[in-house]
C-alpha cells in the first residue's frame, strides 16, 4: 500500500495541529515561539509560505519558507525552516513533498536562492550545498558550518555575497547556535 501525501498551503484551522507537531518532532528544541511568530507573520499579510503535509486527512508535516534579503544585493531569497514531520510519518516522503512544493511556489514568486540551516545528509538530496559567501545572520559554531547551505532554484551558481537579513522572528541568536 502506498502512502498518498498531499501538500497545501496552511490554513487557520491547521494552527493547533502545527503548534502540536513541533514539540513532537523536536523533543530537544523549543521551536514553538518561532513557529507561533512565523504563523503570525503570515496572518499579518507578510509573505511567509507555510505548507502542510497531509496523509489521509491528518497533518503529518509542516514547513516554512520565509522571504529574506541579502545585504547590498538585489536577489530574491528565502529561508527554509523550520520543517517538521510527525515522528510516525518520517522517512516516507512527507518532507520531500513539502520541499518540492515549496520550491515550485518560490520559483513562481521569483525567488532565486533558498537557504537552510540543517543536516547536510538530508538537505543535499534537494541540491543544497555548503554556503560560504552569504553569511548567516549570526555566527555559527564551527561544528555547524556545513549545516549552513543554499540552493539556487534555477540551478545556476549563485554570485550573491553578503549577509542574510532575516525578518523579526528569526532575529534570535539562540536559533543560530546551541
Amino acid at each position: 500500500m502506498s502512502t498518498r501525501i498531499k501538500v497545501r498551503k496552511s490554513v487557520p484551522r491547521d494552527i493547533a495541529e502545527i503548534e502540536a507537531l513541533y514539540p513532537s518532532a523536536f523533543a530537544d528544541e523549543d521551536l514553538l515561539p518561532l513557529v507561533k511568530a512565523l504563523l503570525c507573520e503570515g496572518k499579518e499579510g507578510k509573505e511567509v509560505l507555510s505548507l502542510t503535509g497531509i496523509i489521509d486527512g491528518d497533518l503529518a508535516g509542516h514547513a516554512f519558507f520565509t522571504p529574506c534579503e541579502i545585504t547590498d544585493f538585489a536577489a530574491k531569497v528565502a529561508l527554509l525552516g523550520p520543517l517538521a514531520v510527525e515522528p510516525a510519518s518520517q522517512k516516507i516522503g512527507v518532507g520531500t513533498a513539502m520541499i518540492g512544493e515549496g520550491f515550485r511556489h518560490l520559483k513562481r514568486d521569483g525567488i532565486d536562492i533558498v537557504f537552510v540551516l540543517g543536516d547536510p545528509a538530508y538537505y543535499t538530496r534537494f541540491g543544497f550545498t555548503p554556503e560560504a559567501i552569504v553569511a548567516p545572520p549570526y555566527p555559527l559554531p564551527d561544528e555547524w558550518r556545513d549545516a549552513w547551505q543554499s540552493v539556487a532554484l534555477d540551478g545556476a551558481k549563485s554570485t550573491c555575497r553578503g549577509m542574510l537579513v532575516v525578518p523579526r522572528p528569526w532575529r534570535q541568536a539562540a536559533l543560530w547556535a546551541p
